[in-house]
């Protein structure tokens, strides 16, 4: 069974190299939206997929990093990162292209990395993140499945070397959520939300 959460967010971003030249040469935004879909062959204990309240805790937190942010592309201008870095409170830098396909992808590694690592209580069972589709604007969208989230055609996403910015890390509810992933800690959820 499949089931869906839509989570949205506003961002800035500049998409270097790509064909369009106010994508690729000025800073502007965007009003996301980000579905993500969840599957499961098995319902848990409150015969659901996975409770859409279990999806506002890390995983809306790591989402929601990106709203009123700018996005930054670790490949730019050394210069330009270092002064959207000192103008801006909320950053993220990412190690790919900041397009909706590549936000679809690393979303997707996002979530994949929080359900793998996570303590289920409540009888889910097999839950996993099927599929991300980031909509950029209300006519385009990206969707990503597992095979394209770790394609190594559309380039490997280290998400080690995502990095948020002291604004957006101390709105976490745990300053230390991201490191604890990237170390592979497991994570429990509550019984109750």
């Amino acid at each position: 069974m499949l089931i869906r959460k839509l989570f949205k967010f506003e961002n800035a971003h500049i998409v270097r190299n790509c064909t369009s030249k106010r994508c690729s040469q000025s800073i502007h935004g965007h009003s996301y939206k980000v579905e993500l879909f969840f599957r499961s062959d098995s319902l848990d204990r409150g015969e659901m997929v996975y409770d859409f309240g279990l999806t506002k805790l890390t995983i809306k937190e790591l989402i929601d990093s990106f709203d009123h942010a700018i996005t930054l592309w670790s490949g730019d201008d050394p210069q330009y990162l270092k002064d959207m870095k000192k103008w801006s409170q909320r950053w993220v830098e990412i190690p790919v292209n900041p397009s909706a396909e590549q936000f679809s992808r690393l979303f997707f590694l996002i979530v994949d990395k929080i359900l793998n690592q996570t303590i289920m209580v409540n009888e889910e069972n097999n839950v996993c993140i099927d599929s991300v589709i980031v909509h950029e604007t209300d006519t385009g969208y990206a969707r990503c499945d597992r095979a394209d989230a770790y394609s190594e055609k559309m380039g490997f996403i280290d998400l080690s070397k995502v990095k948020f910015s002291s604004g957006v890390i101390e709105e976490w509810s745990d300053p230390f959520i991201w490191e604890r992933l990237l170390r592979g800690e497991k994570i429990e959820n509550p019984k109750i939300v």
